[in-house]
């Protein structure tokens, strides 16, 4: 057995400080920092979007990579990286071209992401190449995806491979694609009916005053906050999204790790995206599109150490984890039901030049008002399958149909939900 590393060993290189005084983001930037036009129609006319700490071309709230801009910034204090590195973006072109689409000309349309992040190497070529620091929000690329409850519908007849869209060894072929939020500010403030400086005011306040610029440079519109983007994953080809005449079998879903991940089975969450992906694939066999929208929103956007609060206090409350008092143990901890706020989700739909979508494979009654809300037509509503429900996930189910989630069956009751229980903590 080798001897243990010494601390000098497993020491990281020394960090490299630029010295001289910290540049304050509250003072005014520089004149070369391009202009942004909001819903322009095209990339050229909007202008880049440009997170770099360069104030001198920097004409956002916020920095490149949103919640991963820590992590740069750890990697910088840590001498791993440079703090002038610059992306070479080489060979790195979407796999598939989406867009444009007319949603991206209306500014009050998509308010939550670029609708030209994927494209920035192109359009803006030449400002990148004399040296601001532009980088794409957006990327596409091919992918195989493979889970075992694929291989399990196979085995059970109800998928079979077509060498197209599902290849004999189980995986699905699909086209993804991963978005970083991109926020407009006055249009978010539109979209949730709130006024754009008491929307500044909060964002700055509840972070800690963590984006100064946010209250005392209003001539930035654009904010680049440090959350969790979204993913989506398209079966069959993905330009049949934006035609309304090709039939569309999409999932919007909020991650859920404990359960989409490691299978926890006090939620829906895994089964139900599992059963949206068959759905997918089969919507795609037939000649249409499946669509797999997924959101960073962990524990309906409180975290996931206030949803695992929330279990303990389902679990030990006075007569167990009942499904009348489901939304109500949420609301003690957090104040609460839910923080994920629909309003901005269809963005990424209208990005994709979604007009209809013909199979909606979710129970949500969030989700759909905000979708039809957001002028996008629903057809069909696919509800979770009975036989797909974890015995411990009926307190939230029943909770969630007695609450108004669509459901083809019957609504239970207050009596009916007092009796719906799960397990003990140690069950």
């Amino acid at each position: 057995m080798g001897s243990p590393m010494s601390a000098d060993a497993a020491a990281p290189p020394p960090a490299k400080s630029p010295g001289g005084h910290i540049r304050l983001t509250s003072h005014s930037g520089g004149s070369q920092a391009p202009a942004v036009r909001w819903g322009a129609a095209t990339a050229a006319e909007r202008g880049p979007i440009v997170g770099t700490t360069n104030r001198a071309h920097r004409n956002v709230i916020g920095t490149h990579s949103g919640a991963y801009g820590v992590y740069r910034a750890l990697a910088v204090a840590a001498g791993a990286l440079s703090r002038d590195h610059r992306a070479d973006l080489t060979n790195t072109a979407p796999t598939d071209v989406i867009g444009p689409h007319p949603q991206w000309r209306d500014p009050a349309a998509i308010v939550s992401l670029d609708p030209w992040g994927a494209m920035v190497a192109d359009v803006f070529a030449e400002q990148i190449a004399a040296g601001i620091d532009i980088r794409p929000t957006i990327a596409v690329t091919k992918a195989q995806v493979i889970l075992p409850e694929v291989g399990e519908a196979i085995r059970r007849g109800r998928l079979r491979p077509d060498g197209r869209v599902l290849l004999d060894t189980g995986a699905a072929l699909v086209t993804k694609a991963a978005l970083e939020p991109v926020w407009h500010l006055p249009g978010v403030a539109r979209r949730f009916g709130c006024d754009e400086t008491d929307l500044r005011r909060a964002l700055f306040e509840e972070t800690g005053g963590m984006y100064p610029e946010l209250v005392t440079r209003p001539d930035l519109e654009v904010f680049l906050p440090p959350i969790g983007g979204q993913t989506i994953y398209v079966f069959g080809d993905p330009h049949g999204l934006a035609d309304p005449t090709v039939e569309l079998t999409a999932r919007v879903h909020d991650e859920c790790n404990g359960s989409d991940v490691f299978g926890s089975d006090i939620c829906t969450c895994r089964p139900y995206l599992t059963h949206a992906i068959e759905e997918a694939i089969l919507g795609a066999q037939r000649g249409g599109v499946g669509l797999i929208a997924y959101s960073r929103k962990e524990g309906r956007a409180l975290g996931e150490v206030t949803k695992f609060l929330v279990y303990n206090a389902r679990k030990r409350q006075a007569g167990g984890d009942t499904a009348d008092q489901y939304f109500a143990r949420t609301e003690c901890v957090a104040g609460v039901q839910d923080m994920r706020f629909q309003e901005l989700m269809p963005d990424v739909l209208h990005w994709l030049g979604i007009t209809k979508i013909h199979r909606l494979v979710s129970m949500s009654n969030m989700k759909y008002d905000a979708i039809t809300g957001a002028g996008i037509e629903v057809g069909e509503r696919v509800s979770i399958p009975d036989e797909l429900i974890p015995a411990d996930a009926q307190v939230e189910i029943d909770a969630k149909m007695a609450a108004g989630y669509y459901t083809p069956g019957d609504v239970p009751d207050a009596e009916e939900l007092r009796k719906v229980k799960g397990r003990e903590l140690d069950g």
